[in-house]
């Protein structure tokens, strides 16, 4: 009977120590996309960072300025953009994205405003596939080979479909990676154009032709890919550490289980060490 669960532990001790392998591994891996990402996400800020200062520029120096991008429409559906992992093994990650975006699309929904939506990653895609929302468009596998040139493209469509009045609103919902082991879902408005650093005070030393508005609106292309590049590296980035940190928990779980086991195993290994003891001696003792 000793024998027999002693096999058992021995068997289960090499199983945990294969799994941990894997999950060493995948940390490892994990790690070092989530630094290559990092540096793409830095590198994407300064581009963006300077659209969005001419874009403000504009928008202030021009009186009476108005754009069709920086007012809210009555018609039209609400777009939804929603950006999460293409695999799992990474935790609560993509769950607390879709209860964000899940929440706002009910909300809009309880507003009589029509909800459509587009997903970033294959769980997002799996996600709303599920449920009664209009999809516009799917994008898997994207988070590591995005370009900015493919961003573009993907801004260009959305424009497009704004152009043409069918969407009134578009909304993101991403995570930032704010350290490597913390990640935040977040929600952001990008059409109507929020927040713009108007000065009104300013005296315009630049003529834009034809028209302050024709360049503004020109311009909303490359700003809506600008975001789109960044929150999707940044998503990927926070993929990857969120599922470092999850894989490097299941390394430590492993260990302290293989750490278990080995006890039980000299236990079990003690016990019929000691039970073979006794019946030497009991034989021993029978003979005399």
């Amino acid at each position: 009977m000793a024998a027999s669960n002693m096999k058992a532990i021995k068997r289960r001790i090499k199983s945990v120590e294969s799994t941990m392998q894997i999950t060493k591994a995948m940390e490892l891996v994990s790690s070092s996309k989530l630094r290559r990402a990092k540096e793409r996400a830095d590198k994407a800020v300064p581009f963006f960072n300077l659209l969005y200062q001419t874009m403000s520029e504009i928008a202030s120096e021009a009186v009476g300025f108005r754009s069709v991008y920086t007012e809210l429409r009555e018609k039209g559906a609400a777009l939804l953009v929603v950006m999460a992992g293409d695999r799992g093994l990474a935790g609560g990650f993509n769950l607390n994205v879709f209860r964000k975006a899940d929440a706002r699309a009910k909300e809009l929904t309880a507003q009589g405003r029509e909800v459509v939506i587009m997903t970033v990653g294959k769980k997002a895609s799996e996600h709303y596939q599920k449920m009664d929302y209009k999809m516009l468009g799917n994008f898997e596998n994207i988070g590591e080979t995005l370009t900015p040139r493919g961003a573009l493209r993907m801004a260009e469509h959305i424009v497009h479909l704004f152009d043409e009045g069918h969407l009134a609103s578009v909304e993101l919902f991403f995570t930032n990676l704010v350290s490597p082991l913390t990640q935040e879902a977040r929600q952001m408005e990008i059409i109507p154009v929020p927040n713009l650093e108007r000065n009104t005070g300013l005296t315009s030393l630049t003529n834009y032709e034809p028209s302050p508005e024709a360049v503004f609106d020109s311009l909303i292309p490359q700003y809506l890919a600008g975001i789109l590049y960044c929150t999707v590296v940044d998503t990927y980035a926070s993929v990857q550490a969120a599922r470092r940190l999850a894989m490097e928990n299941a390394t430590d779980n492993a260990q302290e289980m293989i750490d278990d086991l080995s006890l039980k195993y000299n236990r079990a290994r003690q016990a019929s060490i000691t039970q073979e003891l006794t019946e030497i001696v009991s034989g021993a003792n029978a003979q005399n």
